[in-house]
């Protein structure tokens, strides 16, 4: 089963820390605002790698999500490895099928960046960013210490950046082995 593929973190407890689930969280939102119907294309996924044990539903994957303790709905109940498996190979997944539109978003970033202009002059980089800040806005809940440093668009735009970077990282040469791993950076015993 292609879930094998990432090894089994040496935590303690079946579920996974906080930090995982929020960072997994993110990436699938990163996800979502890169592309529009990003939620039914993590189903599709989750029936084309035949993940539709561990990712039954829409309902089911909600629930899964919600396990951020960023999350407005946050739901207390553990992320299993399993399914923070299953979450993860799907969004390496799409990222390796929107790596193309990944890179020239970052590429575009850089030219302006280094030129001073404004994001909002590029129209895909600006949807992108539009997209983010209004899922995140709309899901997360705002009283969280995790999410108040987040208040200014700015600062969300450099979240969505960093984000995107990320994504391209699972695109390389064992990109998802190695971001599985990146989730647990500081957690495993």
């Amino acid at each position: 089963m292609i879930l094998d593929t990432l090894p089994d973190p040496a935590i303690a407890g079946q579920g996974c820390p906080p930090r995982t689930r929020v960072q997994i969280d993110l990436i699938l939102l990163a996800i979502e605002a890169l592309e529009l119907g990003g939620s039914e294309a993590i189903l599709s996924f989750a029936e084309e790698l035949d993940l539709k044990e561990i990712i039954k539903n829409r309902v089911n994957l909600w629930r899964m999500r919600s396990s951020s303790p960023m999350r407005r709905a946050n739901i207390r109940r553990p992320l299993t490895i399993m399914e923070a498996k299953a979450l993860v190979v799907i969004a390496c997944y799409i990222a390796r099928r929107l790596t193309v539109v990944i890179r020239q978003m970052l590429m575009i970033y850089q030219q302006m960046n280094d030129k001073q202009i404004p994001l909002e002059q590029n129209l895909r980089l600006s949807n992108y960013l539009e997209r983010f800040r209004a899922h995140f806005k709309s899901r997360m809940n705002a009283r969280r210490s995790g999410v108040l440093a987040l208040t200014s668009d700015e600062k969300l735009d450099e979240l969505a950046i960093n984000l995107l970077e990320k994504l391209l990282f699972c695109t390389g040469t064992a990109g998802m082995q190695r971001f599985w791993i990146s989730l647990f950076d500081g957690e495993v015993e």
